[in-house]
């Protein structure tokens, strides 16, 4: 029986792995920043040398809102747990021959793009948050001889998201428009599926860079918007405002490893959107 260190297992993929992982295959190991604050080098090391895992999926990242406005605002913060962090994670799991697995993001590129981005392309990180994943994927590389990095956008799932902020204004009688800041362009990915392409790496030995992002194309987050209010029947209660001065950001990831190395895409947006919304009782 594999031992899986699930770390950041608050989060909404944390939470989607631990739905997932049947507790008869897998001794499971979860923890949080209370349990193990991953920035801490010696909490890190004596948690891996006391329990000793065989994997190790890196959930965890600091990723407040106000970095996108302000780049300097928290930025010790977040290169403190997503990159030093993923150092202290790295070099433990090396120490005891662990795989790492660690959860990355489409923010580590940023160039002007019409074509989505695969593994092979440069990354060009913009803020920090960007620049603070891009430094952790960097420590993997650097420490560690069994490694996946995983890259995906828009994750949703449990927990409070995007989505979860246009069902609310769609609710509110009082707010019949949501002005979006940004209308970016992304790949909206479900947790669950996102999570169960994770446990193809837990199982299996493939190594390297992945992107994981659902099938069925890409959209706007103003489509995205839509696409909820219409599987939710609340299109007529919410009106989607996209200013002129929103960030039109391309961000856009393609699963080429996983096509090329013969491993499941995820499912489509679209489907897997659908499927959540039943699974929450928001739709029928």
């Amino acid at each position: 029986m594999q031992k899986i260190w699930i770390v950041g297992s608050l989060g909404r993929i944390g939470q989607a792995l631990l739905k997932l992982l049947d507790v008869t295959e897998y001794e499971l190991f979860a923890t949080d920043v209370d349990e193990v604050d991953i920035s801490q080098e010696t909490q890190v090391t004596k948690y891996m040398t006391m329990n000793r895992p065989d994997v190790v999926i890196n959930c965890a990242g600091y990723h407040d809102a106000s970095l996108a406005e302000n780049e300097k605002q928290d930025a010790d913060m977040a290169y403190k747990v997503n990159a030093v962090g993923v150092r202290n994670l790295a070099q433990a799991a090396q120490s005891i021959g662990a795989k790492l697995i660690q959860l990355s993001t489409d923010d580590v590129f940023s160039k002007p793009s019409q074509e989505p981005y695969n593994e092979f392309d440069e990354v060009a990180p913009a803020d920090i948050y960007g620049k603070s994943k891009y430094a952790g994927e960097r420590y993997v590389r650097e420490l560690m001889t069994r490694y996946v990095i995983i890259r995906s956008s828009w994750v949703y799932g449990i927990g409070d998201d995007f989505l979860d902020e246009v069902i609310r204004a769609a609710k509110d009688d009082k707010a019949p428009v949501l002005t979006l800041k940004d209308n970016a362009s992304a790949v909206p990915t479900s947790a669950a599926e996102l999570a169960r392409i994770i446990k193809v790496f837990i199982d299996e030995d493939h190594y390297g860079i992945y992107h994981a992002v659902c099938s069925g194309g890409y959209c706007t987050r103003a489509e995205f918007a839509q696409e909820i209010l219409k599987l939710t029947g609340l299109s007529d209660q919410l009106r989607i405002e996209v200013p002129a001065n929103a960030t039109e950001k391309y961000s856009v990831l393609d699963n080429m490893m996983l096509r090329i190395t013969g491993l499941d895409c995820p499912a489509d947006w679209r489907e897997t959107l659908e499927a959540y919304l039943k699974e929450t009782g928001e739709i029928e």
